[in-house]
This record gives C-alpha cells, structure tokens and sequence, in this order.
C-alpha cells in the first residue's frame, strides 16, 4: 500500500520559513517526479514545485526564489524549504508522485497518482 505523508507544517509569521517533509512508503519513488501542490480556501489546488527523477526541478513563478525543493533518494523522501513566507502562502499543502516512469515534472495535478493527506501551512502577516 503506498502512502505519503507529509509533517513540518505549522504557524508562522510573515519572512519566516518552514521546511516540509513528505515520506513515501509502500513503493520506490526515485525514478518518479514528486510534486508540491498547496490549496487555499475557496481555491483550486494549484502547483507550487516538482522534481524528476534527476534532481532537475521546476517551480511556480509565486514561489520562484523562495521555496526549493530537494529529495533524497535513498530514504523516499522529498522537501520542499519554504522561506520569505507571505500571507497568500497559506494554504493546505500536499505531497503528490507522479506514476510515469522517469518523466517529466507536471503541473496538472491530475497528471499525479498518488497523494498525500495534507499538512496545514499558515503564515501570519
């Protein structure tokens, strides 16, 4: 059964930082991009950061220069580092894999299989 889970969420105020933490059991996902999606109130889940399988990562152009996401194989593992945190950031966050083998990073989030429950990210202003 694979499952994610993500933890590091919390309360923060505005320039802060976070780290999310997003682990993967149940199947091997080196060779599989992993995604960040986040979803506000009353908002569509909306791409926030992927990498493939290479370490080669792509990133919304609201994040850009302020989240990084990075993942360490050898324990399933996948983080996204958040910092210079705004108000607009908050929002639910979720961990995501994608189910092709070695393709790209996508940004529908319908391109990912599998899904994490969510962890809460809020930023105070």
């Amino acid at each position: 059964q694979v499952q994610l889970v993500e933890s590091g969420g919390g309360l923060v105020q505005a320039g802060g930082s976070l780290r999310l933490s997003c682990a993967a059991s149940g199947r091997t996902f080196s060779n599989y991009v992993m995604g960040w999606f986040r979803q506000a109130p009353g908002k569509e889940r909306e791409f926030v950061a992927g990498i493939n399988w290479g370490g080669g990562a792509s990133y919304s152009d609201s994040v850009k220069g302020r989240f990084t996401i990075s993942r360490d194989n050898a324990k399933n593992t996948v983080y996204l580092q958040m910092n210079s945190l705004k108000p607009e950031d908050t929002a639910v966050y979720y961990c995501a894999a994608d189910s092709v083998f070695r393709g790209p990073v996508r940004k529908s989030a319908s391109s990912y299989g599998y899904w994490g429950q969510g962890t809460q990210v809020t930023v105070s202003s």
